[in-house]
């Protein structure tokens, strides 16, 4: 028996599976060392008696799809309303080389699931969710194009699969990329470059007022002004994303709706603030893109069907762990010396093998656990959370999309 809840339901039984999470990584240290997010965490357990449940008594849950797939969008609008073009001169030269590597690393990514998944004997979009969908998309990519898969394309348990992939992704993502770094740093003797006194690291303080939406837990200063103006952003955004995906369907120009929801927050954050001079709240609109993903993961992770993957987990390991394999040998020989072969590039490694895998908070703890022992790197900084946070998701959508035209 089958029972769905609706949006009061959903949104009730989506905040006790956050406050479940949020009990957990507090309590739990392995859970805080490898950055799983809170949703994460209370959705798995919440999968687990779903799952333990349907065995036993045969009942499973169906969430609001309707509220879930709002919440979604209005994440993938808050990456592309933080998306400020201006930042690009900033990350100058070096962006657009690292952006070209991991573009690179993307394509080979997809490629090596669904080879394997065709060698597997299995359906090859399999491999494209074990893939870039989950790895280098995350929870929220992967649940996104998990849906679509499962509708259109007729993939049974593509939303549990790009779950259960992203999280493995996740913690591998970050108990690789320190390693990594510090062995390139012994071997090539690069610490003597950066190394700094502890004092000065100590003494040191960088104060930046805008403050990027991957950093969740720090606290943003909004006012009732500010959230009413950011709504109307959101509200806006939205729906140019709906009247892009009916104008658009059964075109050359047709896409996801969260994709034209990321593309509506790009073009009206630029057009506002370059054009008209409009002051844009980014505290405001990091609170609801991280309120909006964290419910929608919980609503997504309720729903999960566990049982699904019973077939598939000896393949599923099978493509995660060749990926890990192959993370790990593209960092080192191509991202490490794309990137100038030097202390920098041995930090950036580090930070691509996090979003790679995982996310950008795991890339930026992965650099945050060399920098800590080695010195400051300002330009892995300034590089990784402006590609992790935005870019890595356009250049993902537009590759996943083209792919999938394949096996139309």
């Amino acid at each position: 028996m089958n029972f769905t809840f609706n949006a009061y339901y959903t949104l009730i039984a989506a905040v006790i599976v956050l406050l479940i999470g949020k009990f957990l990584v507090n309590k739990i240290e392995f859970l805080r060392r490898y950055n799983i997010p809170e949703p994460v965490a209370g959705g798995l357990v919440a999968a687990t008696i779903s799952t333990f449940v349907y065995n036993f008594w045969g009942h499973s849950i169906t969430t609001s799809s309707e509220l879930q797939t709002s919440f979604m969008l209005i994440f993938f609008i808050s990456i592309g309303l933080s998306a400020n073009f201006a930042k690009l001169k900033e990350g100058g030269k070096s962006l657009f080389i690292f952006l070209f590597v991991v573009s690179g690393f993307i394509i080979i990514q997809n490629f090596v699931g669904i080879s394997l998944a065709t060698l597997l004997g299995i359906d090859p979009l399999i491999g494209l969710i074990a893939g870039s969908v989950s790895l280098t998309g995350g929870h929220g990519t992967a649940g996104a194009w998990g849906e679509i898969l499962e509708t259109k394309y007729a993939i049974e348990g593509a939303m549990a699969l790009g779950m259960a992939a992203a999280t493995f992704g996740l913690v591998m993502g970050g108990l690789i990329g320190g390693p990594l770094a510090k062995f390139l740093i012994n071997r090539y003797k690069l610490a003597s470059e950066k190394s700094r006194k502890e004092d000065d690291l100590k003494n040191e303080k960088v104060i930046d007022e805008f403050v990027p939406f991957e950093y969740p837990q720090e606290v943003r200063l909004i006012t009732a002004n500010s959230a009413i103006s950011t709504l109307a952003l959101f509200a806006a955004c939205l729906a140019f994303a709906d009247f892009m995906t009916n104008f658009a369907k059964g075109s050359a120009l047709e896409l996801p709706t969260f994709v034209w929801a990321l593309a509506g927050g790009v073009i009206l954050r630029n057009v506002l603030e370059n054009i008209f001079k409009i002051e844009i709240f980014d505290r405001a609109i990091d609170v609801f893109g991280n309120a909006s993903l964290s419910l929608y993961l919980a609503m997504a992770l309720l729903s999960l069907k566990l049982w699904q993957l019973s077939n598939l987990a000896g393949a599923l390991t099978v493509i995660l762990v060749s990926q890990v394999l192959i993370m790990i040998l593209y960092a080192y020989f191509v991202t490490f010396r794309t990137m100038g072969k030097n202390y920098d590039a041995s930090v950036l490694a580090a930070g691509h093998c996090g979003f790679g895998l995982g996310a950008t908070p795991t890339a930026v703890a992965n650099m945050q656990a060399i920098t800590n022992m080695y010195g400051s790197s300002h330009k892995a900084f300034l590089i990784v959370p402006l590609c992790g946070a935005f870019f890595v998701d356009l250049i993902n959508a537009t590759v996943i999309q083209t792919v999938l035209k394949f096996f139309e």
